[in-house]
C-alpha cells in the first residue's frame, strides 16, 4: 500500500509540474494592447476558379491514359496562378518536359502535371522541398523539415516523378533507365499498392498523408485547366448546341463557363448570364456539384455573399468533401462576422487537407478577431510551418510578432 501511495503522489507531483509548465509556456507570450488594438490582419482571397465538367466522374479518371488538355491549355493555366514560377528552365519547358516524359510511359502528362502544381503550390514552393531540387512530386519529402531527393536536372526530376506513378499503377518497367530512388522501395516491398493502383483517386492516403482527398484536389485542377475562352467561337458553338439539342445540365454549365470567362475579360454583364446558364442547370440537375460550385463563386464575383453561401450550402450537403466549397464558405462567413462558423469550415478544410497553408491563416484571423491573440498566434506559427513563402502568411506573422512585449532592458 505505502509503495501504491508513494507511485499516486509521484503521478499526481508529475500532473501538476506539467500543468505549471504548460501554463508557464503558455505565459511567455505577453501582447501590447495598443499594438494590438491598431493592428489588422491580412485576409488571404478567396478560390474562385470554375470548375469544367468531365466526361466520367472524378473517381473513374485512370493515371494511364492520354492528355485532355494541351500544352498551351497548361501552360496558360500555369502562368495564370503563378506568372513567375520557380524553376530551373522555363515555363514553357517544364509544361513540354512533362509531356514528353509522360507520354512514353502511358500516363496522362496534363493530370501528372496538375498533381505537380499542387505539390509545389503551381512552383511556387514554400514547404520543406525547395526549387533547386528539381522535386516536383515530393519524393522523399516525409515532413518535419525532410526535403526529400534532389535531382540533377528538371528532366530527370520530371522522370522521375512519372516512374513513381508508372511503379503504383503498372507492373512493367520504365522503358528508360530507372531514376526514381523509391522505385525499387515500391515494388519490393508495397505489393499491395504496386501495379494495383489504377486511378488518381487511389492515390489518397498513399502519396500523401492523410490525402482524404488527394486525387480528387488534383482532378479539380485539371478541370480548371480545361476552362473554355470567352471567344465569340466558343459562344455561338455553346449556343448553337442548346438551340438545337434538347438543353441539358451539362449545356448550361459549359455555355455558363464561356460567360464567365467574358466577365474575367471584363464584361460584368457576362457574369449575370453566367449564373442565368448555372441556375439553369441546377434546375434540371439540383445535384450537379460543378452547377452549385460555379454558381456560387460568380455570385461571389458580384458581391452576392448570402446568396454565394446558400449556394454553397447545397453543395456541401451533396459533397461534403469539397475543400474548395469549405474554404469559400468559411470566407464568407469570416466577412460576415460568423468567426466560430468560419473557423469551423476552416478546420474541415484541414481535416481533408492538413497543409493548406491558408486555411490555417484564415483561423489566425478569425481568433485575432475574437481577441483570441495567443490561439492566433499559434495559428500564424502554424500556417507558416507549412508554408515560408506565402507573402499574407509572412506578413500576418509579422503584423502579429510586431505586437509582442519586448523586455525593457535592465541597467
Amino acid at each position: 500500500m505505502k509503495m501504491k501511495n508513494i507511485l499516486v503522489m509521484m503521478l499526481t507531483l508529475f500532473i501538476v509540474m506539467a500543468m505549471v509548465t504548460t501554463t508557464e509556456a503558455t505565459s511567455k507570450i505577453k501582447f501590447d494592447k495598443k499594438k494590438l488594438a491598431a493592428a489588422e490582419l491580412i485576409d488571404a482571397p478567396s478560390k474562385l476558379e470554375p470548375l469544367v465538367l468531365s466526361k466520367v466522374s472524378p473517381e473513374e479518371i485512370t493515371i494511364l491514359g492520354q492528355a485532355e488538355a494541351t500544352q498551351a491549355q497548361m501552360l496558360k493555366f500555369l502562368l495564370k496562378r503563378n506568372p513567375k514560377p520557380l524553376l530551373n528552365c522555363t515555363p514553357k519547358q517544364i509544361v513540354q518536359i512533362y509531356y514528353e516524359e509522360a507520354d512514353r510511359e502511358g500516363i496522362r502528362p496534363d493530370v501528372a502535371l496538375c498533381q505537380a502544381f499542387k505539390e509545389t503550390g503551381f512552383f511556387a514552393y514554400g514547404g520543406d522541398v525547395k526549387p533547386k531540387q528539381n522535386n516536383y512530386c515530393g519524393l522523399g519529402a516525409t515532413g518535419n523539415k525532410e526535403p526529400g531527393y534532389t535531382f540533377e536536372s528538371p528532366q530527370v526530376g520530371v522522370r522521375a516523378h512519372i516512374q513513381h506513378l508508372l511503379a503504383y499503377t503498372s507492373t512493367r518497367l520504365p522503358k528508360v533507365q530507372i531514376v526514381d530512388p523509391r522505385y525499387t522501395l515500391l515494388r519490393d516491398f508495397r505489393k499491395d499498392v504496386f501495379g494495383k493502383t489504377t486511378r488518381w483517386v487511389n492515390l489518397n492516403g498513399i502519396w500523401a498523408l492523410p490525402g482524404t482527398t488527394y486525387g480528387q484536389d488534383i482532378i479539380k485542377l485539371w478541370q480548371q485547366a480545361q476552362m473554355p475562352d470567352g471567344s465569340a467561337e466558343s459562344l455561338s458553338a455553346a449556343n448553337r448546341n442548346i438551340k438545337l439539342n434538347a438543353p441539358t445540365a451539362d449545356m448550361f454549365v459549359y455555355r455558363g463557363l464561356v460567360y464567365f470567362a467574358r466577365g474575367e475579360a471584363g464584361s460584368i454583364n457576362d457574369y449575370y448570364n453566367a449564373i442565368d446558364d448555372f441556375e439553369s442547370a441546377v434546375i434540371l440537375k439540383p445535384e450537379s456539384a460543378d452547377a452549385l460550385y460555379n454558381l456560387a463563386i460568380t455570385r461571389e464575383k458580384l458581391g452576392k455573399n448570402k446568396e454565394a453561401i446558400e449556394a454553397y450550402d447545397k453543395l456541401l450537403a451533396i459533397d461534403d468533401q469539397f475543400t474548395q466549397a469549405f474554404y469559400n464558405r468559411g470566407r464568407l462567413k469570416l466577412l460576415k462576422g460568423n468567426y466560430d462558423e468560419a473557423i469551423s469550415d476552416f478546420e474541415r478544410v484541414l481535416e481533408l487537407e492538413t497543409r493548406y497553408a491558408d486555411a490555417r491563416n484564415e483561423i489566425a484571423i478569425a481568433h485575432f478577431k475574437q481577441k483570441m491573440y495567443q490561439e492566433a498566434y499559434e495559428d500564424i506559427q502554424a500556417a507558416y510551418e507549412i508554408n515560408d513563402s506565402n507573402k499574407v502568411i509572412l506578413a500576418n506573422k509579422s503584423i502579429i510578432e510586431s505586437c509582442l512585449k519586448t523586455k525593457k532592458s535592465s541597467k
